[in-house]
């Protein structure tokens, strides 16, 4: 008797195990605060010190009692701005508010890239989602077994 296959293909839907808005607003504060932190420490991308300053750049910054490190704080706006600005709930987005602050961090962004997350980013962002999910984790459970939400 011959013998037939047949192969189905079923695709995974994740689309129902999205976070809630304020979640999401948690987990991407914890990101905007751990790139806010690494650039004020004048780190790179990859956790390892800033680029240097051009050399007048960094004669007028030290002049002026900044210090002459590649920390985004010339007049404190850059770093002041840079918040979520968009959240849904299964992203949040992090922009300036302001067209000049964004102009300034589009050229910085050139020279070297900060507005994005690195390993200990990444960790820092990973450990605030494990503890979303933990705090939902009894929440889910229970409305599971009654048949879907119950509210």
């Amino acid at each position: 008797m011959p013998s037939v296959r047949i192969y189905q293909k079923k695709q995974i839907r994740l689309d129902r195990l999205n976070f809630r808005q304020n979640q999401m607003f948690k987990i991407g504060n914890v990101g905007v605060a751990a790139v806010k932190n690494r650039v004020g420490a004048a780190l790179g991308p990859g956790d390892s010190p800033a680029k240097p300053l051009t050399k007048r750049y960094a004669i007028r910054k030290t002049r002026l009692g900044k210090g002459n490190r590649r920390n985004l704080t010339f007049t404190g706006d850059m770093l002041r701005n840079f918040m979520v600005r968009t959240v849904s709930e299964n992203n949040a987005k992090a922009s300036l508010s302001t067209r000049k602050d964004r102009i300034k961090a589009w050229v910085n962004q050139k020279i070297e890239a900060w507005a994005v997350f690195s390993p200990k980013n990444k960790e820092a962002v990973l450990e605030a989602a494990r503890r979303v999910v933990n705090e939902m984790k009894d929440r889910l459970l229970v409305e599971r077994a009654l048949g879907g939400k119950q509210r």
